[in-house]
């Protein structure tokens, strides 16, 4: 069920990222990368074994913050992208900050605070190194992206042509850091260093996979954009 779940989870998660931009515009991107943000961070503390490999269940919605700075590169340019990773990290900040002061409350039901507590008194530590290499990576993605797409732009000769280059240039780059990074910054201590080596290796290949095939949502966002003529 799990391999099934998370094939389920990829296209839902595409999906949506190409729905949101067709509803809303460049507000639905924006605001799909806070949900994405905040939502792995919570989910990457759940471990899980698909495909044989053992790998953290944020994978999906923390690959999809790639395509989303990707998309508005190319369609707002650099500046917007950086805007929208700004945005993103101060409400991952502000749930930082509110998850914790529901754990002061005096409970009704102590059985379910405990079960609340299990979950959110682990989110402080990754919700911090996650924030930390989100930016890193994400701004490295942004600037990554307009590097590819000037190279693209030399080879071609047009800066439309290209747009699977600079995705899966930038993408893949910046997650292998943001795998490294992460997993060490979040699990280092908590599990031994071959589970940790497990998950880089597991979600690194899922990452991979995945800046694959998020080609597809981002084509069909750059036709939208066509359409809407914001591009």
């Amino acid at each position: 069920m799990n391999e099934i779940l998370l094939i389920i989870s990829l296209v839902l998660t595409y999906s949506s990222v190409v729905l949101a931009y067709a509803l809303f515009g460049i507000y639905g991107l924006i605001v799909f990368g806070v949900f994405a943000t905040i939502v792995a961070n919570i989910e990457v503390s759940i471990l899980i074994d698909a495909f044989g490999i053992t790998q953290t269940l944020g994978n999906v919605l923390f690959a999809s913050t790639f395509l989303l700075t990707d998309a508005l590169s190319e369609i707002h340019g650099k500046k917007v992208a950086r805007k929208a990773v700004g945005i993103s990290i101060f409400f991952s900040i502000m749930f930082l900050v509110f998850s914790q002061t529901w754990l002061l409350y005096t409970p009704v039901d102590l059985e379910f605070f405990v079960s609340l507590e299990q979950v959110f008194s682990q989110i402080p530590r990754i919700i911090i190194v996650s924030l930390l290499v989100f930016a890193f990576a994400s701004y490295l993605d942004v600037w990554l992206y307009h590097w590819w797409w000037n190279l693209t732009t030399k080879i071609f000769n047009s800066k439309d042509k290209g747009l699977w280059i600079r995705n899966n240039g930038s993408t893949l780059i910046s997650q292998f850091i943001n795998t490294c990074l992460f997993t060490f910054g979040a699990f280092y201590g908590v599990y031994d260093l071959e589970v940790i080596y497990s998950i880089i290796v597991s979600s690194y290949l899922i990452f991979a996979c995945m800046a694959l095939l998020d080609t597809i949502a981002l084509y069909a966002i750059v036709h939208l954009a066509r359409r809407k003529g914001e591009r």
